[in-house]
Protein backbone atom coordinates (compact mmCIF):
# COMPACT_ATOMS: atom_id res chain seq x y z
CA UNK A 1 0.00 0.00 0.00
CA UNK A 2 1.23 3.22 -0.76
CA UNK A 3 2.26 5.70 1.77
CA UNK A 4 2.54 9.90 1.94
CA UNK A 5 5.38 11.30 -0.40
CA UNK A 6 8.08 12.90 1.19
CA UNK A 7 10.06 12.79 -1.73
CA UNK A 8 8.37 15.80 -3.19
CA UNK A 9 6.08 14.18 -5.87
CA UNK A 10 3.09 15.44 -7.04
CA UNK A 11 0.43 12.81 -5.10
CA UNK A 12 -1.84 11.63 -7.85
CA UNK A 13 -5.24 9.95 -8.24
CA UNK A 14 -3.54 6.56 -8.65
CA UNK A 15 -1.57 7.32 -5.12
CA UNK A 16 -4.73 7.87 -3.44
CA UNK A 17 -6.83 5.15 -4.51
CA UNK A 18 -3.85 2.60 -3.82
CA UNK A 19 -3.68 3.51 0.04
CA UNK A 20 -7.67 3.79 0.33
CA UNK A 21 -7.81 0.16 -1.95
CA UNK A 22 -10.18 1.47 -4.19
CA UNK A 23 -10.38 2.11 -7.67
CA UNK A 24 -9.51 5.40 -9.40
CA UNK A 25 -12.73 5.81 -10.89
CA UNK A 26 -14.28 5.78 -6.93
CA UNK A 27 -11.89 8.23 -6.18
CA UNK A 28 -12.58 10.54 -9.13
CA UNK A 29 -16.41 10.46 -8.23
CA UNK A 30 -15.99 10.75 -4.79
CA UNK A 31 -13.78 13.69 -4.33
CA UNK A 32 -15.45 15.45 -7.90
CA UNK A 33 -18.39 16.28 -5.18
CA UNK A 34 -21.03 14.31 -7.43
CA UNK A 35 -21.94 11.51 -4.78
CA UNK A 36 -26.11 12.20 -4.26
CA UNK A 37 -26.80 13.20 -7.93
CA UNK A 38 -28.08 10.00 -9.15
CA UNK A 39 -24.66 8.56 -10.69
CA UNK A 40 -22.80 5.44 -9.01
CA UNK A 41 -23.55 4.52 -5.41
CA UNK A 42 -21.09 4.90 -3.05
CA UNK A 43 -21.06 4.28 0.71
CA UNK A 44 -20.22 6.58 3.19
CA UNK A 45 -17.46 4.60 4.66
CA UNK A 46 -15.53 3.90 1.37
CA UNK A 47 -16.15 7.86 0.42
CA UNK A 48 -14.46 8.92 4.21
CA UNK A 49 -11.69 6.35 3.38
CA UNK A 50 -10.89 8.26 0.14
CA UNK A 51 -11.01 11.89 1.39
CA UNK A 52 -8.82 10.30 4.85
CA UNK A 53 -6.28 9.17 1.90
CA UNK A 54 -6.56 12.16 -0.27
CA UNK A 55 -5.61 13.96 2.92
CA UNK A 56 -3.31 11.80 4.25
CA UNK A 57 -0.76 12.20 0.82
CA UNK A 58 -1.98 15.56 0.42
CA UNK A 59 -3.48 14.85 -3.03
CA UNK A 60 -5.68 18.07 -4.27
CA UNK A 61 -7.77 17.39 -7.70
CA UNK A 62 -6.61 19.37 -10.43
CA UNK A 63 -8.89 21.60 -11.10
CA UNK A 64 -7.90 22.97 -14.68
CA UNK A 65 -7.41 19.35 -16.18
CA UNK A 66 -11.55 18.48 -14.63
CA UNK A 67 -12.59 21.54 -16.17
CA UNK A 68 -11.08 20.54 -19.59
CA UNK A 69 -12.54 17.27 -18.82
CA UNK A 70 -16.52 17.51 -17.53
CA UNK A 71 -16.81 21.24 -18.69
CA UNK A 72 -17.10 22.35 -15.44
CA UNK A 73 -15.16 24.33 -12.93
CA UNK A 74 -16.72 24.27 -9.95
CA UNK A 75 -16.82 27.73 -9.05
CA UNK A 76 -19.42 30.03 -8.75
CA UNK A 77 -18.67 34.17 -9.21
CA UNK A 78 -20.73 36.31 -6.85
CA UNK A 79 -20.41 40.14 -8.46
CA UNK A 80 -21.00 42.77 -5.44
CA UNK A 81 -20.76 46.31 -5.39
CA UNK A 82 -19.91 46.65 -1.91
CA UNK A 83 -18.80 43.56 0.11
CA UNK A 84 -19.32 45.75 3.70
CA UNK A 85 -23.43 46.45 3.07
CA UNK A 86 -24.81 43.50 5.19
CA UNK A 87 -26.87 42.46 1.99
CA UNK A 88 -23.85 41.34 0.34
CA UNK A 89 -22.88 39.72 3.41
CA UNK A 90 -25.96 37.88 3.34
CA UNK A 91 -25.27 36.68 -0.30
CA UNK A 92 -22.52 35.31 0.21
CA UNK A 93 -23.32 33.53 3.86
CA UNK A 94 -26.76 32.31 1.69
CA UNK A 95 -24.68 30.96 -1.37
CA UNK A 96 -22.05 29.45 0.94
CA UNK A 97 -24.16 27.40 3.33
CA UNK A 98 -26.09 26.20 -0.24
CA UNK A 99 -22.68 25.24 -2.22
CA UNK A 100 -20.52 23.69 0.25
CA UNK A 101 -22.85 20.23 0.12
CA UNK A 102 -22.05 20.32 -3.66
CA UNK A 103 -18.53 20.50 -3.84
CA UNK A 104 -18.57 24.34 -5.53
CA UNK A 105 -16.52 27.43 -4.35
CA UNK A 106 -17.78 30.81 -4.49
CA UNK A 107 -15.70 33.43 -5.52
CA UNK A 108 -15.85 36.97 -4.92
CA UNK A 109 -15.79 40.20 -6.99
CA UNK A 110 -15.59 43.35 -5.11
CA UNK A 111 -16.66 45.85 -7.89
CA UNK A 112 -18.89 46.65 -10.35
CA UNK A 113 -16.48 46.05 -13.36
CA UNK A 114 -17.48 42.65 -13.62
CA UNK A 115 -17.60 42.85 -17.57
CA UNK A 116 -14.30 42.95 -17.89
CA UNK A 117 -13.58 39.91 -15.67
CA UNK A 118 -16.08 37.94 -17.27
CA UNK A 119 -14.68 38.27 -20.18
CA UNK A 120 -11.13 36.63 -19.09
CA UNK A 121 -12.68 34.24 -16.26
CA UNK A 122 -15.08 31.14 -16.50
CA UNK A 123 -17.46 29.85 -14.01
CA UNK A 124 -20.51 27.51 -13.81
CA UNK A 125 -23.05 30.29 -12.59
CA UNK A 126 -22.61 34.14 -12.21
CA UNK A 127 -24.54 36.15 -9.63
CA UNK A 128 -24.39 40.05 -10.86
CA UNK A 129 -25.99 42.36 -8.40
CA UNK A 130 -25.79 45.80 -10.41
CA UNK A 131 -26.27 46.90 -13.77
CA UNK A 132 -25.17 50.36 -15.11
CA UNK A 133 -27.11 50.99 -18.62
CA UNK A 134 -23.82 50.85 -20.32
CA UNK A 135 -23.75 47.31 -19.59
CA UNK A 136 -26.94 45.99 -20.39
CA UNK A 137 -25.38 44.52 -24.20
CA UNK A 138 -22.39 43.15 -22.42
CA UNK A 139 -25.05 40.98 -20.44
CA UNK A 140 -26.58 39.86 -23.44
CA UNK A 141 -22.92 39.16 -25.40
CA UNK A 142 -22.24 36.86 -22.19
CA UNK A 143 -25.30 35.01 -22.29
CA UNK A 144 -25.00 33.96 -26.21
CA UNK A 145 -21.53 33.18 -25.14
CA UNK A 146 -22.90 30.21 -22.66
CA UNK A 147 -22.10 32.86 -19.67
CA UNK A 148 -24.63 31.16 -16.73
CA UNK A 149 -25.85 34.54 -15.33
CA UNK A 150 -28.46 35.34 -12.58
CA UNK A 151 -28.97 39.07 -12.13
CA UNK A 152 -30.58 41.45 -10.21
CA UNK A 153 -32.52 44.74 -11.22
CA UNK A 154 -35.46 45.74 -11.18
CA UNK A 155 -35.24 47.01 -15.08
CA UNK A 156 -33.29 44.79 -17.20
CA UNK A 157 -35.48 42.03 -19.59
CA UNK A 158 -34.67 38.67 -18.89
CA UNK A 159 -33.02 37.58 -22.23
CA UNK A 160 -31.20 34.40 -22.08
CA UNK A 161 -30.33 34.63 -18.28
CA UNK A 162 -32.01 34.97 -15.23
CA UNK A 163 -33.13 38.10 -14.21
CA UNK A 164 -34.01 38.38 -10.12
CA UNK A 165 -36.66 41.56 -9.16
CA UNK A 166 -37.40 42.82 -5.99
CA UNK A 167 -39.16 46.24 -6.47
CA UNK A 168 -38.26 48.61 -3.80
CA UNK A 169 -40.63 51.76 -4.40
CA UNK A 170 -43.98 50.15 -2.52
CA UNK A 171 -41.88 48.55 0.37
CA UNK A 172 -39.99 52.03 0.94
CA UNK A 173 -42.90 53.63 1.33
CA UNK A 174 -44.35 50.86 3.97
CA UNK A 175 -41.22 51.72 6.01
CA UNK A 176 -41.85 55.68 5.81
CA UNK A 177 -45.32 54.77 6.39
CA UNK A 178 -44.58 52.91 9.79
CA UNK A 179 -42.48 55.31 11.58
CA UNK A 180 -45.24 58.38 10.29
CA UNK A 181 -47.73 56.56 12.92
CA UNK A 182 -46.06 57.35 15.51
CA UNK A 183 -43.93 60.37 14.44
CA UNK A 184 -43.67 63.69 12.63
CA UNK A 185 -39.86 64.58 13.02
CA UNK A 186 -38.71 61.76 10.92
CA UNK A 187 -34.58 61.70 9.26
CA UNK A 188 -33.98 59.91 5.88
CA UNK A 189 -29.94 58.91 6.04
CA UNK A 190 -29.03 58.06 1.81
CA UNK A 191 -26.29 58.09 -0.35
CA UNK A 192 -25.69 61.87 -2.06
CA UNK A 193 -26.11 59.67 -5.43
CA UNK A 194 -29.37 58.59 -4.50
CA UNK A 195 -30.74 61.97 -3.73
CA UNK A 196 -30.25 64.27 -6.97
CA UNK A 197 -33.02 66.76 -8.67
CA UNK A 198 -35.13 63.86 -8.88
CA UNK A 199 -33.96 61.53 -6.46
CA UNK A 200 -33.82 57.92 -5.98
CA UNK A 201 -36.60 55.46 -5.64
CA UNK A 202 -36.03 55.09 -2.46
CA UNK A 203 -35.44 58.70 -0.91
CA UNK A 204 -38.52 59.91 -3.43
CA UNK A 205 -40.57 57.41 -0.78
CA UNK A 206 -39.56 59.49 1.82
CA UNK A 207 -40.11 62.74 0.40
CA UNK A 208 -43.55 61.62 -0.97
CA UNK A 209 -44.72 59.56 2.11
CA UNK A 210 -44.09 63.08 3.86
CA UNK A 211 -46.00 65.02 1.67
CA UNK A 212 -48.95 62.79 1.44
CA UNK A 213 -48.80 62.90 5.21
CA UNK A 214 -49.05 66.64 5.03
CA UNK A 215 -45.21 67.05 6.52
CA UNK A 216 -43.20 69.58 5.31
CA UNK A 217 -39.78 68.09 4.60
CA UNK A 218 -36.41 69.44 6.15
CA UNK A 219 -33.42 69.79 4.54
CA UNK A 220 -31.47 69.44 7.78
CA UNK A 221 -33.34 66.17 8.16
CA UNK A 222 -32.07 64.40 4.73
CA UNK A 223 -28.71 63.02 5.99
CA UNK A 224 -26.47 62.86 2.75
CA UNK A 225 -23.14 60.32 2.70
CA UNK A 226 -20.75 58.86 0.65
CA UNK A 227 -22.03 55.30 0.39
CA UNK A 228 -20.13 53.86 3.23
CA UNK A 229 -20.56 52.85 6.65
CA UNK A 230 -18.61 55.18 7.92
CA UNK A 231 -19.95 58.26 5.72
CA UNK A 232 -23.46 56.67 7.02
CA UNK A 233 -22.46 56.87 10.51
CA UNK A 234 -21.22 60.32 11.06
CA UNK A 235 -24.77 61.68 8.50
CA UNK A 236 -26.49 60.54 11.22
CA UNK A 237 -24.58 61.70 14.32
CA UNK A 238 -24.76 64.80 12.53
CA UNK A 239 -28.94 64.75 12.22
CA UNK A 240 -29.31 63.15 15.54
CA UNK A 241 -27.05 66.25 17.10
CA UNK A 242 -29.96 68.82 16.15
CA UNK A 243 -31.20 70.69 18.86
CA UNK A 244 -35.00 69.62 17.63
CA UNK A 245 -33.56 66.02 16.73
CA UNK A 246 -35.86 63.89 14.79
CA UNK A 247 -37.32 60.98 16.55
CA UNK A 248 -37.29 58.81 14.04
CA UNK A 249 -34.47 58.32 10.75
CA UNK A 250 -35.52 56.49 8.09
CA UNK A 251 -32.43 54.80 6.12
CA UNK A 252 -32.51 53.88 2.69
CA UNK A 253 -30.36 50.60 3.23
CA UNK A 254 -29.85 48.40 6.27
CA UNK A 255 -26.06 49.23 6.21
CA UNK A 256 -26.80 52.97 7.17
CA UNK A 257 -29.72 51.89 9.44
CA UNK A 258 -26.61 49.71 11.70
CA UNK A 259 -24.69 52.72 11.56
CA UNK A 260 -27.62 55.03 12.42
CA UNK A 261 -28.29 52.61 15.47
CA UNK A 262 -24.79 52.94 17.00
CA UNK A 263 -24.46 56.36 16.32
CA UNK A 264 -27.57 56.96 18.50
CA UNK A 265 -25.83 54.70 21.04
CA UNK A 266 -22.88 56.69 20.89
CA UNK A 267 -25.13 59.87 21.81
CA UNK A 268 -26.49 57.92 24.81
CA UNK A 269 -30.18 57.47 23.04
CA UNK A 270 -32.46 54.17 23.48
CA UNK A 271 -33.05 53.01 20.43
CA UNK A 272 -36.85 52.27 19.91
CA UNK A 273 -37.75 54.56 22.73
CA UNK A 274 -35.82 57.80 22.06
CA UNK A 275 -35.39 56.95 18.37
CA UNK A 276 -37.09 54.79 16.22
CA UNK A 277 -34.49 53.72 13.27
CA UNK A 278 -36.04 51.35 10.12
CA UNK A 279 -33.67 50.11 7.37
CA UNK A 280 -34.01 48.60 3.94
CA UNK A 281 -33.05 44.97 2.83
CA UNK A 282 -34.43 42.69 5.29
CA UNK A 283 -30.41 41.67 5.85
CA UNK A 284 -29.13 38.65 8.20
CA UNK A 285 -26.92 41.04 10.23
CA UNK A 286 -30.26 43.19 10.59
CA UNK A 287 -32.11 40.85 12.12
CA UNK A 288 -29.06 39.21 14.53
CA UNK A 289 -28.13 42.50 16.26
CA UNK A 290 -29.27 43.82 19.52
CA UNK A 291 -31.77 46.00 19.17
CA UNK A 292 -32.50 43.78 15.86
CA UNK A 293 -33.24 46.07 13.33
CA UNK A 294 -36.97 47.14 12.09
CA UNK A 295 -36.65 46.98 8.18
CA UNK A 296 -38.88 46.50 4.78
CA UNK A 297 -37.52 43.77 2.21
CA UNK A 298 -38.52 40.29 0.09
CA UNK A 299 -39.24 37.09 2.32
CA UNK A 300 -36.48 34.46 1.68
CA UNK A 301 -34.48 36.04 -0.34
CA UNK A 302 -31.22 35.35 -0.03
CA UNK A 303 -31.97 31.54 0.27
CA UNK A 304 -34.42 31.84 -2.88
CA UNK A 305 -31.13 33.41 -4.64
CA UNK A 306 -28.54 30.93 -3.36
CA UNK A 307 -30.93 27.87 -4.81
CA UNK A 308 -31.49 29.61 -7.80
CA UNK A 309 -28.13 30.18 -8.72
CA UNK A 310 -26.83 26.92 -7.91
CA UNK A 311 -29.08 24.87 -9.36
CA UNK A 312 -28.16 27.11 -12.57
CA UNK A 313 -24.39 26.19 -11.83
CA UNK A 314 -25.58 22.24 -11.76
CA UNK A 315 -27.36 22.22 -14.48
CA UNK A 316 -26.45 20.39 -17.99
CA UNK A 317 -23.56 21.41 -19.21
CA UNK A 318 -23.96 23.63 -22.51
CA UNK A 319 -27.17 24.82 -21.36
CA UNK A 320 -28.46 27.58 -19.63
CA UNK A 321 -31.07 30.11 -19.00
CA UNK A 322 -31.42 30.90 -22.82
CA UNK A 323 -34.07 28.09 -23.29
CA UNK A 324 -35.66 29.52 -20.04
CA UNK A 325 -35.13 32.69 -19.29
CA UNK A 326 -37.05 34.03 -15.53
CA UNK A 327 -37.91 36.40 -13.75
CA UNK A 328 -38.23 35.72 -10.13
CA UNK A 329 -40.33 38.24 -8.76
CA UNK A 330 -40.33 39.04 -4.62
CA UNK A 331 -43.20 41.03 -2.99
CA UNK A 332 -41.89 43.43 0.09
CA UNK A 333 -43.30 42.66 3.36
CA UNK A 334 -42.68 44.76 6.92
CA UNK A 335 -40.39 42.99 9.77
CA UNK A 336 -41.08 44.95 12.81
CA UNK A 337 -38.47 44.48 15.36
CA UNK A 338 -36.84 46.67 18.42
CA UNK A 339 -34.89 49.06 16.67
CA UNK A 340 -38.98 50.59 15.44
CA UNK A 341 -41.65 48.86 17.50
CA UNK A 342 -45.29 49.49 16.66
CA UNK A 343 -46.67 52.83 17.33
CA UNK A 344 -49.78 52.08 16.22
CA UNK A 345 -52.32 49.10 15.39
CA UNK A 346 -51.64 49.82 11.46
CA UNK A 347 -49.54 47.85 9.70
CA UNK A 348 -49.37 47.44 5.87
CA UNK A 349 -48.05 44.97 3.28
CA UNK A 350 -48.00 45.89 -0.38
Amino acid sequence: MAKASTTGVRPTIRMVAELAGVSTATVSYVLSGRRGDGGPGVSDPTAEKVKAAAERIGYRPNQAARAIRTGRTNTVILSLTMLSDPWSLSVIEAVQKAAAPLGITPMILGDADWVKVLGTHNADAVFVDAVRPDQREALRKLAEHGTTLVVFDEEVTADGFDVIRSIAGPGCRMAVEHLLHGHRRVACLTPATAAGTSGGTRYRAYAEALSNAGIPERKDYVGLFDGTSAGAYAAATRVLSLPDRPTAIYATTDYAAVAAINAAQRLGLAVGTDVDIIGVGNTVEGERMSPSLSTVGPVDFFDKLARLLLRRATGPVGTSAAEDPGVLDFPWHLFVRESAPHRSAATKLY
